[in-house]
């Protein structure tokens, strides 16, 4: 008869979750178990679930760890605890439903970690209304032939035109090689419109920074030495990696929020499971306000953009099929 794995318990507020073959390298390059996994979303536990609350997640699995290969999972993963809440999202073009993980508590990120989680994805709506994205995202995506001191510039583009706008933007490690800014809007508006506006905003950036930035649609047709601001991180089922997510890179990298004036210094790879916790202790979530009275754009300017941009004959493209098409991975 086999035996059974391993497991320790874990406590999380009123919650026990098993966490099964706690030993499990997960990143082998630093030797990092699945234990430690579970260790660091828990020192950063309001900040995880600050990102997540109430938002259509995609999990990024790893069943064997890094080694292994990856899974993108949009459904819940078979057991889930009766506590573990889901929202169904329909997908009209397969006429399929699927119901996603959304995250109310701490326990149920430790219980996507029991089930091989490392990356978590939400999308920029919440449950109540998944038609209607109440975050705008500015993806800062460095081309093949980029370096982060362009990722640097761009953002300091990025953040003069919000001034202009009087919009509060967040910013944040992609945990890749980019970065994420995050801008609370109120729910007023669907994907496409939202999409569209973020292009308007995309392009504004693109005049002032021409020898930086791209706003070229297909990855084949941009100059690989130029940064594209990917507007269609925005559109319906596009997500990426949240705030406080580790990412699945050898060195366990962590999508970090950083403040304004880190972002000349700080780099990517400063930003691990080894070092978030110490980080996150000292300063708590640097997006803990981020939906405080206040904070909400109205996105009417970009649409105004938007319309002066097509005006003048500048194209709209079409929406991919797949959230891959474009090229862009969320840096």
């Amino acid at each position: 008869m086999a035996s059974k794995s391993p497991s320790v318990e874990i406590e999380v507020d009123d919650r026990v979750v098993r966490v099964s073959n706690p030993e499990r390298v997960y990143f082998p390059e630093s030797g990092a178990t699945k234990l430690d996994l579970v260790e660091y979303y828990l020192a950063v536990g309001p900040g995880i679930v600050n990102a997540l609350f109430e938002r259509p997640c995609m999990l990024h699995r790893f069943p064997k760890g890094l080694a292994g290969d990856k899974v993108h999972q949009k459904r819940i993963p078979p057991g889930a605890p009766p506590w573990v809440e889901t929202v169904r999202l329909t997908f009209p073009r397969w006429n399929r439903t699927a119901d996603e993980l959304c995250v109310t508590e701490l326990a149920s990120v430790v219980w996507a970690v029991q089930m091989s989680t490392v990356e978590f994805h939400p999308w920029n709506s919440r449950r109540a209304d998944p038609e209607k994205p109440d975050e705008w995202r500015i993806d800062l995506d460095p081309g093949p032939l980029s370096d982060y001191a362009q990722v640097r510039r761009v953002a300091a583009v990025a953040h003069e035109v919000l001034d202009e706008l009087g919009a509060v933007g967040h910013p944040k490690t992609s945990g890749g090689s980019g970065l994420h800014v995050y801008v609370r809007i109120h729910p007023d508006h669907g994907h496409r419109t939202v999409r569209r506006a973020a292009l308007a905003f995309a392009r504004e950036v693109e005049r002032r920074a021409p020898d930086d930035v791209t706003t070229t649609w297909w990855r084949k047709d941009r100059d690989p030495h130029h940064l594209f601001v990917d507007y269609n991180q925005n559109a319906r089922d596009h997500t990426i990696a949240a705030a406080y997510s580790v990412r699945g890179l050898a060195d366990a990298r962590v999508s970090a929020p950083v403040r304004w004036d880190e972002i000349d210094d700080a780099h990517p790879h400063d930003f691990t499971i080894f070092t978030m916790p110490e980080r996150f202790a000292a300063l708590g979530d640097l997006h803990a306000d981020i939906d405080d009275p206040g904070q909400t754009f109205d996105i009417a300017p970009l649409l105004e953009w938007a319309e002066r941009d097509e005006a003048a004959g500048a194209p709209v493209p079409d929406e991919p099929d797949d959230p891959g098409d474009t090229g862009g991975d969320g840096g």
